[in-house]
């Protein structure tokens, strides 16, 4: 079990901070549908033997992955989940698989919402499991025994958060892998390079969000590594590697878009660690290159 030392602060849990940017105003489209077991009384908890965990997905028009998404939940041998979706008010036919779905599904709610993360703070809200974590609608889990290992680690060492490795794969051949990210050995200084434990294998006890507060909604892509950088460092959370791959994730995104969004994104990864005291610079950033590069040869 490890931790980044470091004196903790506490931020109470509210709303995000900011508004929606137009990195994120696809998401804001109208309607307002929500179902899945929980809206008829069907509320699983954790158990002596079993914690309930919280898997939140979060989609916009995302009909062509996301039933590959929800199957892959589905398919876990560790059984004690539940399966919460956000969608932002899709119109390509999402809410038609999340209707087919029902009944597999915890909750499920299709709104109007300022973006990814003020979404993922919905979901959030909604977690009655004893650990949360995040696994978008273009990622699924690697294999059936995905969570099973979460889940195992997490009790066996006691620690407040598990992170993992993550394939990073081709969208069009689910095959052919383009990047394994693996940090094998994590401090506060790969954050100041820029460089965080992977957010979709990241999970972490529900109480470590009610002590750090929501993602910030005024950042426009690195709100995950804001959060990281706030709850390994400033809230020095301890955590365990898993060296195996959880989950996969097709490549794409808000913040590998191109050479735009990457400026955007190491200016934002910047000032996430300056306002939770973690000093770094655009040159410091630079380091994380041959981590990159390694990723991609190894």
């Amino acid at each position: 079990m490890n931790s980044i030392p470091q004196t903790a602060g506490l931020i109470q849990v509210g709303a995000g901070n900011g508004g929606g940017t137009d990195a994120t105003k696809a998401h804001n489209q109208p309607c307002r549908i929500g179902m899945g077991g929980r809206t008829r009384n069907t509320l699983k908890q954790s158990q002596a033997d079993r914690p309930l965990v919280s898997v939140i997905t979060v989609v916009f028009n995302g009909a062509t992955t996301l039933e590959h998404n929800i199957r892959s939940v589905m398919g876990q041998d560790y059984d004690n989940v539940e399966h919460i979706i956000i969608d932002g008010g899709s119109t390509d036919g999402t809410t038609d698989i999340l209707r087919k779905y029902d009944d597999h599904i915890d909750y499920w709610v299709s709104e109007k919402d300022a973006g990814i993360y003020d979404a993922m703070n919905k979901g959030i809200a909604l977690a009655r499991g004893e650990y949360v974590g995040m696994l978008n609608a273009d990622d699924y889990f690697a294999n059936p025994s995905s969570l099973g290992k979460i889940v195992g680690r997490l009790r066996e060492s006691n620690a407040d958060a598990v992170f993992s490795c993550l394939d990073i794969i081709d969208p069009d051949n689910l095959g052919h892998v383009l990047r394994k990210y693996r940090i094998t050995r994590f401090s506060s200084f790969m954050l100041r390079i820029g460089v965080m434990p992977p957010h979709p294998t990241f999970y972490c006890k529900r109480s470590c969000y009610e002590k750090a507060g929501p993602y910030r909604t005024d950042y426009r892509i690195a709100a995950d590594f804001e959060m990281m950088v706030r709850l390994l460092f400033k809230h020095s959370i301890t955590w365990s590697f898993i060296d195996v791959t959880t989950v996969k994730m097709r490549a794409g995104g808000l913040s590998s878009s191109g050479i735009k969004s990457s400026w955007i994104v190491n200016r934002e990864i910047v000032r996430a660690c300056t306002e939770n005291g973690l000093y770094t610079n655009m040159l410091i950033l630079a380091l994380k290159l041959p981590v990159r590069l390694w990723e991609r040869i190894s």
